[in-house]
């Protein structure tokens, strides 16, 4: 006790004049005007500054949330358009022909199951990426996996809640691919080198190719429906001797920003394949 009335004593002036201080204070923000507009203004200014970096923080943390959010909502969305569709192709098409044209049947046997990035390699000739999604929730091997994008990969094993995708940037890949503007067909395939890039193969020097000419699944592959996007012409090469043109294909999907995807169940793709063993 003695030694802290020591310490007031000791500090008495500048206790005085801190209090005095805050009284001038007080008087000048409360009976002027222009300098209490002055002071809420910075204040304002700087809570709002600290708001706006804590809301900042905050909103990071709940990023991951939302994306997860957003690619179940996506997936779900796709679903109901493949319902409408399908009961559309139900409806006399001289109904509809009036109003939307020519209509384009659904894939009624297609089903999306978003699913979560947890691990992938970008470096190597055998790439991979691993996902949250497995044989409980419904993933087989030889689905597609898709993002916004476009094309991603294709599952090639599955566990009870993983599965591991062999990519587009994998040397076993290989996708048919369609041109966008005139339907030539040609495969897809990672060269090893760039994980932008990937070529297209057997386009014949009769074919017009041009820089920026879009690419599209063709349909052919069982694990993609047709005309979901793979990339963009980057450069189309044909010496004078050449049979086929050389072409590099930027590539739909980024690789080093990969965290959402979507896995493509064909409910119909064992009904098909039966078949087909039947056929040969």
């Amino acid at each position: 006790m003695r030694n802290l009335w020591q310490f007031l004593v000791k500090y008495s002036n500048l206790f005085l004049f801190l209090i005095l201080e805050g009284v001038a204070l007080f008087f000048v923000f409360s009976r002027n005007g222009l300098a209490h507009s002055v002071w809420f203004t910075s204040a304002n200014a700087v809570t709002g500054s600290v708001y706006q970096a804590w809301d900042n923080v905050t909103g990071y943390f709940f990023l991951r949330r939302e994306n997860e959010r957003l690619v179940t909502q996506n997936a779900e969305l796709q679903n109901r358009i493949t319902v409408l569709e399908n009961w559309l192709e139900g409806v006399d098409e001289h109904l509809l022909s009036d109003s939307i044209g020519a209509y384009v049947y659904a894939e009624k046997h297609l089903h999306y199951i978003p699913a979560k990035v947890i691990n992938i390699s970008t470096s190597s000739q055998r790439n991979f990426i691993t996902l949250n999604k497995g044989a409980r929730d419904g993933v087989q091997e030889d689905m597609g996996v898709v993002d916004q994008d476009g094309v991603v990969g294709i599952v090639r094993a599955v566990s009870d809640r993983f599965s591991v995708v062999i990519p587009v940037i994998n040397n076993a890949f290989s996708v048919s691919c369609r041109f966008l503007s005139n339907d030539k067909l040609g495969p897809l395939r990672w060269d090893g080198v760039d994980d932008r890039y990937a070529q297209l193969e057997d386009i014949a020097r009769h074919v017009e190719v041009h820089e920026g000419d879009t690419l599209i699944t063709s349909g052919l592959s069982d694990a993609f429906p047709e005309g979901i996007r793979v990339g963009v012409v980057e450069q189309a090469e044909l010496g004078e001797s050449d049979a086929y043109y050389h072409i590099k294909v930027r590539l739909a999907a980024d690789f080093h920003r990969l965290g959402y995807v979507q896995i493509i169940q064909n409910t119909a793709l064992v009904e098909q394949r039966q078949l087909e063993e039947w056929g040969r």
